[in-house]
């Protein structure tokens, strides 16, 4: 299975999407208008429309009541779900309105614990989420790395190969202890025992 990528209406600097064979994009509400200033024809396009102001034509679009308990975002993550997609590249998702920003972390949070593996793309900076897992790097990463507990408190959470380490470490989600560590250029890991961590870190490399 290849990889679902998610384009919403949020800020979406530097789109990045080389479509492999077994990949599907969605759009999401006005993240239609980035895809098709790129010049990428989405898969399915979906949303109430309200960011986009009108509804574009075309029988792989689904038009949603603008009263509904679900973000337009989530419902295009859904659609990958259902199709059996496990891996989301989600841009988009940022900037504008903090709540919608926050909404989609949380998000992120949900498909971790489901063992789904979702990232936020807002410009150099990826976000993701760990739930009971580990995330490696190798040397070609530079610059901060950040880890927030999600849930009351992630248990077990070793940092090693950066400039920070920490051993069977507890996070709170009210201390921000994990905030701005650093690459050091050599080959680093991040591992929570038990718990769901939100991890932001830059995706520049030598």
């Amino acid at each position: 299975m290849g990889v679902c990528y998610v384009v919403g209406a949020g800020e979406c600097p530097n789109l990045s999407i080389n479509k492999k064979n077994g990949d599907y994009i969605i759009a999401a509400d006005a993240g239609y208008k980035y895809l098709k200033d790129a010049d990428i024809e989405p898969d399915a396009v979906i949303g109430d429309f309200d960011s986009l102001g009108s509804i574009p034509c075309g029988e792989n679009v689904i038009k949603l009541n603008p009263v509904k308990d679900i973000t337009d975002m989530a419902a295009a993550v859904d659609i990958g779900v259902e199709k059996g997609y496990r891996e989301f590249h989600i841009y988009g998702a940022c900037g504008g309105r903090i709540d919608h920003t926050f909404a989609n972390i949380q998000m992120i949070a949900k498909l971790s614990q489901q063992g789904f593996k979702a990232f936020i793309y807002d410009g150099e900076t990826v976000i993701t989420a760990l739930c009971n897992d580990y995330m490696e790097f190798d040397e070609s990463y530079r610059g901060f790395i950040s880890l927030f507990s999600h849930t009351d408190e992630c248990i077990g959470v070793c940092e090693t190969g950066l400039k920070y380490c920490l051993d069977n470490a507890v996070l709170k989600n009210t201390e921000p202890l994990g905030v701005s560590n650093e690459f050091m250029g050599i080959k680093s890991k991040i591992a929570v025992g038990n718990g769901i961590a939100i991890l932001v870190y830059s995706q520049v490399k030598f």
